[in-house]
Order: structure tokens, then C-alpha cells, then sequence
């Protein structure tokens, strides 16, 4: 079982089941929301369960980014498919997770290098976000 929230911890999360590794996401989107790129997992939608109220933000016709209403905590981005993503900064405790790769390495900032020699990916990469342990 993997637990995390919010700083104020008005929402509240927990995952029964295995997390997909970290991917580190770096559309200009993720950029504005988080001031630096985004660390995310995910988990089957099924395996998720939320407590408290999560605050939703439509930023695509295709996605919306959940965050706490009270402190601002970003902690979610849901999009189509079958997994919720996860920020990764908002688990409690070790997860266990190791970073994969980064996507949308078109869209970085110009004030940082990506050198950690991880796969990149100019835009989305399926083989990268779609990825679960068994």
C-alpha cells in the first residue's frame, strides 16, 4: 500500500497496487504548474483512492490536473486511459521508485540540461508512460 497528500494534508491518497516508474515530464504545461518540470507514477485508476477534496483544472480537451484547494499542492494529472498519474514528490514516506526517462524534453526549459543519460523523448512516448510492474 503506497500513501501520500497534500502539504496540508486535506486530500489524502492511498494505491493498492504496483506504481509505474517515475517519469519526469517537461511540456510547457507541467512546466507553469509546478515552476520546473514534473515527477510523476501512476497506478490503475481501480487501485486509487482518494480522500478529501480534490480541486480539477480542465488544461487540455484531453487532461485535467487535480490539486488541493486549500494549499495548493499539485497531485494529480488525469488523462485518457486506464491509470491516474501521481506526482511523485506527494508519496510519504520511501516509494521505492526509480525515474525512468523523461518526455517531452522539446518543451524544457533552457535554464537546465537533461544529463542523467535516462531515455528521452521529444513528445509523448508511450513505451515510457504506459509502462506498469507486474
Amino acid at each position: 500500500m503506497t500513501t501520500g497528500s497534500c502539504l496540508c494534508g486535506d486530500v489524502r491518497y492511498s494505491v493498492s497496487g504496483p506504481l509505474r516508474p517515475v517519469i519526469a515530464c517537461h511540456c510547457t504545461q507541467c512546466r507553469k504548474t509546478s515552476g520546473h518540470h514534473v515527477a510523476a507514477t501512476s497506478a490503475a485508476r481501480d487501485g486509487v483512492k482518494i480522500t478529501g477534496e480534490v480541486t480539477w483544472f480542465q488544461s487540455s480537451p484531453q487532461a485535467r490536473r487535480g490539486f488541493c484547494g486549500t494549499c495548493g499542492s499539485n497531485l494529480f494529472w488525469d488523462g485518457p486511459g486506464s491509470h491516474l498519474s501521481i506526482f511523485a514528490g506527494t508519496i510519504e514516506g520511501a516509494s521505492g521508485l526509480t525515474l525512468a526517462g523523461h518526455i517531452y524534453c522539446a518543451d524544457k526549459g533552457d535554464y537546465y540540461q537533461i544529463a542523467d543519460g535516462l531515455p528521452q523523448a521529444e513528445g509523448d512516448d508511450p513505451a515510457l508512460t504506459t509502462q506498469v510492474p507486474r
